[in-house]
């Protein structure tokens, strides 16, 4: 099963992600996380990323479906994939659905987690705080959320057209989110969603 992960920055999407890899033996891709590591490798391609996450900037679909195309082709014999943070617009989402055409393969469900903007400052300020991520200071963190939210956010009548939309609750706590993606896994194999 492939699966993305939707909502906001700072929503929990790496976190159910995590704990749906642990049970399902799905493969996370998340595109932050590949980001972070171009980041830090000190490549040109590196660099150019650096800047442009500093700026709080998407980084360019050309960039991204490359990362996500070569993890595709790397990890073929997964049990499925779960996108963290990828598609972000609409042409990512029409580029996803024909590379994942290319291998024969299919988004199957996309949970979206909603939480309000006061949660999010305050989740991104202890993240911040204690992980010390520079994605994560403030400026850049609004200027993240306005790009989701002028951008983004489009994707949700895009996934709901195709009959693939589950969305959650994220305000709830990490186990009872956990629980409603459980149930929507379990109704999505039951051709229920």
């Amino acid at each position: 099963m492939n699966i993305v992960m939707f909502g906001p920055p700072a929503a929990g999407k790496g976190t159910q992600a995590k704990m749906l890899v642990a049970k399902h033996s799905l493969l996370q891709f998340s595109t932050g996380d590949m980001l972070r590591e171009a980041r830090v490798s000190g490549t040109e391609l590196g660099r150019k990323v650096s800047g442009i996450m500093d700026r709080g900037e998407l980084v360019s679909d050309e960039i991204v479906i490359s990362l996500i195309d070569e993890q595709i082709s790397l990890n073929q014999d997964s049990h499925g994939f779960i996108f963290d943070g990828f598609p972000r617009t609409i042409a990512q989402a029409e580029a996803l659905d024909a590379l994942m055409r290319l291998y024969d393969s299919k988004i199957d469900l996309v949970l979206s987690l909603k939480v309000d903007d006061s949660s999010l400052i305050n989740r991104i300020t202890k993240r911040f705080t204690e992980e010390g991520r520079a994605d994560d200071n403030p400026e850049s963190f609004k200027v993240r959320l306005n790009a989701y939210n002028t951008q983004t956010a489009s994707l949700l009548p895009y996934y709901s057209s195709q009959g693939k939309l589950y969305e959650v609750d994220g305000m709830l706590s990490i186990n009872e989110v956990s629980m409603l993606i459980t149930e929507a896994l379990n109704n999505k194999s039951k051709g229920l969603i």
